[in-house]
Formats: C-alpha cells, structure tokens, sequence
C-alpha cells in the first residue's frame, strides 16, 4: 500500500509546472488542443485515471489505419508522433515537414483522469481535423490550417464517427449515463439505431472533453448539454471558443446527419456539413464561434 507521504507527492506532481514550451495546435495559432497550461502527468500517475499506454496505441493505430489512405489520396503521409512518455497535457498538429500531415499526442493527455478512449480518439480526430477540415481556415503561412472550431466540428461530424462505425455501440455505452437531452435529440435526428447509438456516443466524448477544458480552465461553471452558449459573434472566430461553447459544437456535430461521404471544401464552410445556407435546423456549427 502507498503511504500517505508517497500519495502526496503524487498528487504535488499532478499539479506542477511543467517546463516544456508546447507548440501551437495549428502553426497560426497560440496554443494546442487545450488553452495553454501547465499541468504535468508523469507515466507513474497513471493509477489517477485516464489510458494506459496499450489503449493510447490503440487510439493511435486505429486513426493510422483510417485515414492513411485520404491523406495519401491528397499526395501526402499521415504520421502520429506518439509521446507516451512526455507529461504534457496537450496534443497539436504541424505540417513542418512538406508533404506530411503530423499530429503529435502526449502521455500526459491521455493519462489524465477526465480521459477516456472515446475522448482521445476525439482529441486525434481534432488534430487531424487542422489538416482535412476544409473551411474555415486560419489565414496565414500555408494557409493549411482548419481553425480551432471547425476542428471540434470536423473532428465530430466526419472523423469521430468514421472511427466508431462498425463498433458494438451498445457495448461501448454501457457504463455511460446518456442525459436524457441527448439520446432524446439523438434518436429523434436519425432513425436507424446504430446511427442514434453513434450520435449519442460522439456526444459524451465531447462531453468528457469538456470536463478536461473546464479543469484546465477552471471554470466557475460546468459546461452541460441543457445550457448552450448564447453568444452570437460579429465574425469567425478562429481561436479557442469557450468550454460552453466547444461542448455545444461537439453536440451540433454529433447531431449533423450529412454523411462521411460527402466532400468538404477548402474555401466553402457550407460544403459537406450542415448550415443555414444549407437548408438544416440542427447540427449547425454554433453561432458562439461561427458567423454563417
């Protein structure tokens, strides 16, 4: 059994500062995944919650096996550089190297006690979200870059659900507390099972993110499926929204009933997903980020 003094230590190293300077989700923006922070998750905190290194492969190879062969498609190589060992808790995406879309995910993400499997693939779909999302993007060097709201959305909506067809849905929430909320929108959205099962399952990895950005952020509020964010913007914001507001936009995703299929557009944000433009009531990218 640990002692009391071990168990403090532990606890002292969960919250101290880290000394790695993170670089940007995206090469145009200021931070990773998650606002820019200093908690620290060594390997030895794992028994606090969060992945072990086996399910943090898993996440890894399963986003390799999916989506190596689009990005080949657009003449490029799709790499995970996979930090098990660092304590950063953060993820981000760089294209450094021409011709190679790179995410790059820590350990101390994944060992986070917020974390779940679902929740890091979400993570993975974000990141790669910067390099496929298509519109709208951050204007700047290259010019590659999908912004930080559309990477919620994307990563959602195409890459999240991509990652979970084929599953046992039921299985998967299992041992999830579905709010009421969001199994009766998800199930009143699509009318085939899985699909309402898939929506619910990408709901609660956004709401499990969501728990993530508001320890970090220590928020004074909890973000929740029954009090979306009011704000209207006067134009696109294309850095981090609000937790409130992040939440919101993995639920509109997860309810946006556009299929994988259909074709995004590197300069029209109404192609591919749902949008007013677009004729749909629901699944929109919301209006706390995103100016139609």
């Amino acid at each position: 059994m640990k002692s009391t003094f071990f168990c403090t230590i532990l606890i002292s190293l969960f919250f101290s500062l880290s000394s790695i300077q993170l670089q940007a989700c995206d090469i145009h923006g200021k931070t990773g995944f998650l606002p820019d922070n200093k908690v620290s998750i060594p390997v030895g905190l794992k028994s606090m919650g969060g992945l072990n290194e086996a399910q943090f492969n898993q996440v890894m190879d399963k986003m390799i096996k999916l989506y190596s062969g689009l990005v080949a498609k657009r003449g490029a190589k799709f790499a995970i550089e996979r930090r098990w060992n660092d304590a950063t808790v953060n993820a981000y995406a760089h294209q450094n190297t021409p011709g190679i879309y790179t995410i790059v995910m820590f350990g101390g993400l994944a060992r986070h006690p917020e974390v779940t499997t679902d929740a890091m693939a979400l993570v993975a779909c974000h990141e790669l979200g910067h390099h496929l999302g298509g519109a709208p993007k951050v204007l700047g060097k290259g010019n590659w870059a999908s912004n930080e709201g559309q990477a919620d959305y994307w990563g959602t909506m195409k890459c999240l659900r991509q990652y979970f067809a084929g599953d046992n849905q039921q299985a998967a929430l299992r041992n999830l507390n579905i709010p009421a909320v969001v199994s009766s929108k998800c199930n009143a959205q699509y009318s085939n099972l899985d699909e309402q099962l898939i929506c619910q399952r990408m709901a609660m990895a956004g709401s499990a993110l969501a728990k993530l950005l508001g320890s970090i952020m220590k928020d004074k509020t909890v973000a929740s499926f029954t009090t979306p964010d009011p704000t209207v913007v006067a134009q696109t914001f294309n850095d981090h929204p609000q937790t409130q507001c992040r939440m919101d936009t993995f639920f509109q995703a997860s309810l946006c009933d556009h299929t994988i299929a259909e074709a995004d557009s590197e300069t029209d944000p109404n192609t591919g997903v749902c949008s007013l433009r677009n004729g749909d009531k629901i699944g929109n990218r919301p209006l706390c980020w995103f100016k139609p």
